[in-house]
């Protein structure tokens, strides 16, 4: 951890040099320069720091308000962790795929390309609204709904830009976001709450803010059976994340044991997973007894392959509790979700460009 905070501290000169650039670029983009409109809706989710903040669940949850209004949505994302050339082989792109085996979803560099070669096909000329993953600083997209997810956990007074520190963007950037999900905001995590919200609002009086917290719902082990999370309560548990948070992953882990854990492997987000890897973690168990192996459903997407395991391999089955705002943001999602898009809303929206199905993007 010295190291890293010893580089953070040597990388300090180059923040003012990020702001900067960061500045001049945002100012292009709300001047409408350089932006794309689709002809149906975009719903963007986001965040202003690197890390987990719960992004995935608070995209799925999107995804599921708008199907069962009987919209059909498509999600796009950047495809981390994914081999060049694999598409779906992305951590994400697993996960949505086993949360929504019929879901189109476009995972790949550039997204809008991605996007427009789905309209173009029989299987991408229904869906009639976009989400995005991860899509708060991806401007060159326009966007009918800006969803923001803030760590609650975080004290953004003494956090810093890239690339010293975790910041995307400053709090000053929710000026442009409609909804603010404050994450993590655990009991604990009262006061910073709370300051958070005071210092978003007054930002964006105009923002509706929504407060959550993360929650294990349930285990789910190799063949898909479930069990309680109070089935770990006093086992010799091995834990393994490859994760953007991964400290807040382990706790919980050991507070569903409710003591020390027999061992732990932590690697760099996104992580493949190499053989090497398998085998070091096989070993890792049987030298600690182990008598479960848990880890997140996206290490488990690269740990299936795996069989020689000596203990069940349960990931936890993850979900978000909205405490404030849930009828607000599901209200945003339906209403934006449903707009009609046409070439003249559109030009007025953004007037920089608006693209059509199978039409290529310059």
């Amino acid at each position: 951890m010295g190291t890293i905070d010893g580089l953070r501290k040597w990388l300090a000169w180059a923040n003012p040099l990020y702001g900067g650039v960061l500045g001049l670029r945002n100012r292009r983009f709300d001047a409408g320069k350089g932006v794309i409109t689709l002809d149906r809706p975009v719903i963007s989710v986001g965040n202003l720091s690197t890390g987990g903040t719960g992004k995935t669940p608070i995209t799925m949850h999107v995804l599921r308000l708008l199907r069962e209004a009987g919209r059909w949505p498509c999600v796009a994302m950047r495809g981390y962790g994914a081999p060049q050339g694999e598409g779906l082989a992305s951590d994400e792109a697993r996960e949505y795929r086993g949360a929504f085996p019929d879901l189109p979803i476009v995972a790949q560099p550039n997204r809008i390309d991605g996007l427009i070669q789905l309209f173009g096909t029989q299987f991408g000329e229904r869906v009639n609204v976009v989400v995005l993953d991860d899509g708060f600083q991806h401007r060159q997209l326009a966007r009918q709904l800006d969803i923001v997810l803030v760590d609650a956990s975080l004290d953004f007074a003494r956090q810093q830009l890239l690339p010293a520190g975790n910041l995307r963007e400053g709090l000053e950037s929710l000026h442009r976001a409609h909804v603010l999900v404050l994450t993590h905001a655990e009991r604990e995590h009262a006061a910073n709450t709370a300051d958070l919200q005071r210092r978003a609002l007054a930002i964006n009086p105009s923002l509706l803010v929504c407060t959550s917290r993360h929650v294990w719902r349930e285990l789910v082990d190799e063949k898909e059976r479930t069990l309680p999370v109070s089935w770990l309560r006093g086992k010799r548990v091995v834990v393994a994340c490859a994760i953007g948070k991964p400290e807040s992953f382990v706790g919980q882990v050991q507070r569903s044991v409710g003591g020390a854990l027999a061992g732990t492997l932590v690697l760099r987000d996104h992580d493949p997973y190499e053989d090497a890897t398998i085998v070091r973690l096989q070993d890792l168990i049987r030298e600690a007894k182990g008598e479960a192996l848990v880890v997140t459903q996206k290490d488990w997407s690269k740990l299936r392959r795996a069989r020689d395991w000596a203990c069940p391999v349960l990931r936890a089955r993850l979900g978000i509790e909205l405490d404030s705002g849930s009828d607000g943001l599901t209200q945003a999602v339906l209403e934006r979700g449903s707009l009609q898009l046409n070439a003249e809303q559109a030009e007025q929206n953004q007037p920089d460009q608006q693209v059509q199905p199978g039409q290529q993007a310059e």
